[in-house]
């Protein structure tokens, strides 16, 4: 799925981090305009986006802009709305979206702010009919089916024959399904299986991969011109013929020289026809499919037909050999014209003409007799048996029938032209590698993904479908042809046997010429759709820029049409023409196919297998078989032994180069996956606290990814080393029971929280970091007069955002289920406030792959505004959901500007009185020495730092002393006036009017959660948006309140808060 992000509107505090490459950080600032380009949405592969600056993903500008995002129902994320949007703000900008199509700007190319404000010119829309099956079927019908599948039946036989369908198929069937994975997996712009692959293998593979499809799709279209030619020339108008040969020996020269002429006429029409344009081609291939169509069905109606009526096609056979029918008019060797015995033209052909004398002829015409045969014995003559196995010739061996009656003579050299002879050397192999090609025009519709309406669904239905049907029609050709022709006949190419007639067509009802017709438009067509396939797929590998001299190749006409790729795939077609034999071209295509679908392998790998399957293929299977059942039976179920075997050091290289590999950048949008970093609590006796965060961890990890579990110990490292280790093994106790895949590191710090910001800061290694802090909220903080339990918690807020860290914090983790539970119904409920990553929609789809959640629905609730066009929205969201491949139900929740009620004007002054409270009595002399002693206690015991839950610590309780003080004036007078202020500052407390921006999200808050309860109380989990801390740390006591307000009544939920880029995308 390609990565869609916001382009950011840069200003000079950016630029120093616009070069950061491959890391898609957001900024979804609102530049005020109404318009939004479609070439926006879209941006580079990870190249030039802004980077967060501050902590608080602020801008210097943003105190200027923050009343442009006012809204009463959104005050509590008002500080960070100029880079985590309203979600109603984000669909608009969306809304213009579509995959790009062939001639847009490349989907990976950030776009300056001149060619963004062009307009991007629009292709067709095609739907899976039009745009993919029936181009495929167009090219895997094309030139093999009507002019070598019935030689191929003749020569291997009916078992054989179906044995290399049955392999070319089901290739092609697992390389659609595999491209079917990918392409279902988002949106798939221009470049089609190229980009699929490349996307998934890397640009290496991608590349290499990519060229050798290139240049298979354009000997494709070669191939196809040359099989048009070929039937035009031996059977539509054989006249038309240039070079005629004086020298009966080299007809074959002569015919491909005149194929090279033709040939090289018709590739010039054809690549004007698309240069012209993509919708000509489209036009024209209806005509040339119905064309496909009437040819097939005809052979289908002949078969039946000749079951009791077969077609009348005689083969004239000297002794057991084959005749070429074309050069005598009468299958004897003598005929009775006016009761006088004449020689025939048969006879002529093989004696002295005139001369009835035996002394001057052919010795194996003598002794032979002259007989004929019917070529089409139909379907019920039995003939199905002599065609059920293989009969492979030499270069130049006669094509004989076996049961017919030969005696063997000397016949001199010049009288091999009278016979049917075959022109090449064949083998299974040999037509393997012919009739692959025609079951590979699978790609045809993928490589013109651009043109699609909906790529995604229209290339897995259409392949596959297109597979589907040639699959079954190529299976049933083999048995009726088997079944109804004679085996001389099949095994005879270019029909010379039966006066130079289509083989195929001789089967045909109601006239031969309705295949040769047929096929002769079927191949252009083919050849139409390979050339209009194979610059769109150079244009899209030379637009990635992978191989800088094709560069210039990414360019074409203001349509969009790729015309300097066009021109290169013309001369390389050429040379493809040049070659001009159609036998040698097909397996120059089947190697390039063959690279695109199995890639690339080890050359001792490749040596080894060859000589297995040399030796015996059955036996290497059953080798292989059992090997592979070994290996995996150790792997699962084997002990666990250190041999110091090779296999671990080259895992230990591995993971050096893999480490090493990961330094180059973070990983692209669609790689990404929270690698968790989680922070626990220990108790006094190093237990975990709440184990139920590791049981979370575990179900959204699934044993997959880095998960590093993490907690601070509050002393001395010199001291407390013993302690630090045994932390460690309780953790790691508890992650095997929890079956938590990953690593441990407590750290000894002289605060907690100093030592929560080293693990976030120093955990991981190299490329292999986490990007993802979970934590647990500090339960009961209103009620601990301590505030560093919830002073801890915010101070990990800001540092994940300072580090660009993804943060989540599951609120009554221990309510979690098990991952002994099962789920069997329910919602897993995310409402999408502000969108700040994606992580919201990433996190469910995760969870539910866990059996805990896998049966769990999802919901998607957003918040529209007054002026948001709610039904518009809806349709936005759910049209984003289904690019990103995530099946939710979409609600969008109206939140209507309401006054501020009593209640949240009186929540919010308990609020505040109480902060006040806390505050004085906080500053009192006495509470300060009461919490010098109450430290100093604390100090003299082993204490285990708490990292930010309410129960961090349990009060020490100190037991009255006596203090002895040495009074003065000054000090009497300084306590008594301490106690008569008490009586004002009580005044002062009651008399505090709130803070109207604590006001504003407290209304905020109060609103959210009143909607969140209603929609969401019987929910299983509820995700939602985390807001983000004040920047002004006066107002953090306030904020946790704020927190607490919005997730009341809600029995799990999850806080989530995005780390400043994209983590979901729709392209594949």
């Amino acid at each position: 799925m390609p990565h869609f992000t916001v382009v950011p509107v840069k200003d000079q505090t950016q630029a120093s981090y616009d070069s950061l490459e491959g890391i898609n950080w957001v900024d979804y600032r609102d530049t005020g305009q109404d318009s939004f380009d479609q070439q926006d949405t879209v941006s580079s592969d990870g190249h030039g986006n802004h980077k967060e600056d501050s902590p608080f993903l602020s801008s210097p500008d943003s105190d200027g802009k923050r009343n442009d995002f006012y809204d009463r129902n959104l005050a509590l994320f008002e500080e960070e709305l100029d880079i985590r949007p309203k979600v109603s703000s984000l669909l608009s900008r969306l809304v213009s979206y579509t995959s790009i199509t062939q001639g847009a700007k490349e989907h990976e190319e950030e776009e300056s702010a001149e060619t963004s404000r062009r307009k991007t010119p629009k292709s067709p829309n095609m739907g899976t009919l039009m745009g993919v099956y029936l181009p495929c079927l167009q090219n895997i019908f094309g030139v093999i089916l009507f002019l070598r599948l019935t030689w191929i039946v003749g020569m291997a036989g009916i078992i054989q024959s179906l044995l290399i369908v049955i392999m070319c198929c089901s290739c092609t069937m697992l390389t659609a399904i595999s491209m079917s994975a990918i392409a279902t997996n988002g949106v798939v712009p221009a470049g089609g299986a190229y980009f699929m692959i490349s996307r998934s293998l890397g640009p290496e593979f991608g590349g290499a991969v990519g060229l050798c499809f290139y240049l298979g799709t354009t000997f494709a279209s070669a191939m196809y011109i040359l099989g048009a030619i070929e039937i035009f020339l031996k059977y539509l108008v054989p006249q038309a013929a240039i070079f005629h040969s004086t020298d009966p020996l080299g007809n074959d020269s002569t015919l491909l020289n005149n194929m090279r002429v033709y040939g090289s006429i018709c590739l010039s029409l054809m690549a004007v026809v698309v240069f012209v344009g993509v919708k000509y081609v489209n036009k024209l291939a209806s005509l040339f499919l119905a064309c496909v169509i009437i040819s097939i069905v005809s052979i289908y109606a002949g078969a039946v037909k000749s079951m009791t009526h077969p077609p009348e096609f005689p083969i004239c056979m000297l002794g057991n050999r084959t005749l070429v029918r074309d050069r005598f008019d009468v299958c004897a060797k003598t005929v009775v014209r006016g009761n006088v015995t004449e020689p025939s033209q048969l006879w002529d052909r093989f004696c002295l003409p005139g001369n009835l004398s035996t002394a001057q002829c052919d010795d194996y015409f003598i002794q032979n007799n002259v007989t004929e045969i019917q070529g089409i014995p139909g379907l019920g003559s039995g003939v199905i048996r002599d065609n059920m196995w293989s009969d492979y010739l030499q270069k130049g061996e006669i094509l004989e029938k076996a049961g017919l009656q030969s005696v063997e003579a000397h016949s001199p050299v010049e009288n091999f032209l009278n016979y049917v002879s075959a022109d090449i050397a064949t083998s299974f192999t040999l037509l393997v590698g012919i009739f692959f090609p025609s079951a590979t025009g699978i790609m045809a519709g993928s490589n013109r993904s651009g043109d699609l309406r909906d790529a995604q669904k229209s290339i897995p239905v259409g392949t596959i479908l297109a597979i589907t049907t040639t699959s079954l029609v190529y299976l049933s050709s083999v048995v009726l042809f088997g079944s109804c022709i004679e085996g001389v006949v099949l095994r005879d190419k270019f029909g010379d046997a039966v006066h130079k007639n289509l083989v195929v067509g001789t089967l045909s009802w109601p006239s031969p010429w309705v295949i040769v017709i047929g096929s002769f438009f079927s191949t252009v067509g083919a050849g139409l759709q390979s050339l209009t396939g194979a610059p769109r797929l150079l244009q899209a590998i030379a637009k990635d820029n992978i191989i800088p001299f094709l560069r210039v190749f990414g360019h074409g006409k203001t349509n969009g049409e790729p015309t300097w790729a066009l021109l290169l795939t013309g001369l390389i077609a050429e040379l493809g023409i040049l070659i001009a034999s159609l036998d040698m071209v097909a397996p120059i295509l089947s190697i390039f196919v063959y690279c695109t679908h199995r890639t690339l392998s080890f050359l001792g790998m490749s040596m080894c297998l060859a000589l297995m399957f040399i030796s015996s293929w059955y036996y290497a299977i059953v080798a292989m078989g059992i090997a592979g059942m070994i290996y995996k039976y150790i792997e699962y179920q084997g002990a666990e032994k250190e041999w110091g075997d090779g296999i671990r050091g080259l895992s230990l290289s591995a993971a050096r180069y893999a480490l090493l590999r990961l330094e180059a950048g973070p990983p692209h949008t669609k790689n990404w996956r929270p690698q968790l970093l989680v922070l626990l609590k220990l108790d006094e006796d190093l237990h975990v606290k709440y184990p139920r965060l590791l049981t979370f961890a575990s179900q959204l990890k699934a044993g997959k990814g880095l998960t590093i579990v993490g907690s601070a110990i509050q002393g001395n490292f010199l001291d407390s080393y013993g302690e630090m280790q045994a932390a460690e093994q309780a953790i790691k106790n508890m992650m095997e029971i929890e079956r938590v895949k990953g690593f441990c590191q407590v750290v000894v710090a002289t605060k907690v929280r100093e030592g929560v910001v080293h693990l976030i800061q120093s955990c991981g290694l190299g490329g292999m970091k986490h990007n993802t802090v979970v934590m647990g909220w500090p339960y009961g903080w209103r009620q601990s007069e301590d505030p560093r339990a919830w002073k801890t918690f915010i101070n990990t807020v800001r540092c994940t955002t300072a580090a660009h860290l993804a943060l989540m914090v599951p609120k009554n983790v221990s309510f979690y289920p098990s991952n002994h539970e099962r789920f069997t119904d329910g919602n897993i409920d995310v409402w999408w406030i502000v969108h700040d990553g994606g992580m919201l929609m990433l996190l469910p789809f995760l969870l539910k792959q866990h059996k805990v959640w896998k049966k769990c629905k999802m919901r998607i609730f957003t918040v529209a505004q007054m002026d948001d066009n709610s039904i518009q929205m809806k349709k936005d969201l759910a049209t984003f959901l289904y690019q990103l491949r995530i099946e939710a139900e979409v609600e969008v929740v109206e939140m209507h500007d309401s006054d501020i009620s009593a209640y949240t004007y009186e929540r919010t002054l308990m609020m505040e009185q109480r902060s006040q409270m806390l505050r004085q009595m906080r500053l009192s002399t006495t509470e300060r020495q009461r919490e010098a002693q109450l430290v100093k206690d604390r100090h003299s015991l082993v204490r285990m730092g708490s990292l930010y839950s309410d129960e961090e610590e349990e009060p020490v309780e100190v037991p009255p002393q006596k203090v002895q003080m040495t009074w003065t004036r000054e000090k009497h007078e300084a306590e008594k006036r301490n106690r008569n202020n008490a009586p004002e500052n009580f005044r002062e407390l009651m008399s505090l009017k709130p803070d109207q921006s604590n006001v504003r999200r407290m209304h905020t808050a109060v609103k959210l959660n009143e909607v969140i309860v209603n929609r969401s109380h019987d929910a299983r989990l509820v995700l939602l948006n985390m807001p983000g801390p004040p920047r002004n740390t006066d107002g953090d006591e306030n904020y946790m309140e704020f927190l607490e307000v919005l997730t009341e009544g809600l029995e799990r939920v999850l806080l989530v808060r995005g780390g400043g880029r994209e983590v979901i995308t729709i392209y594949s």
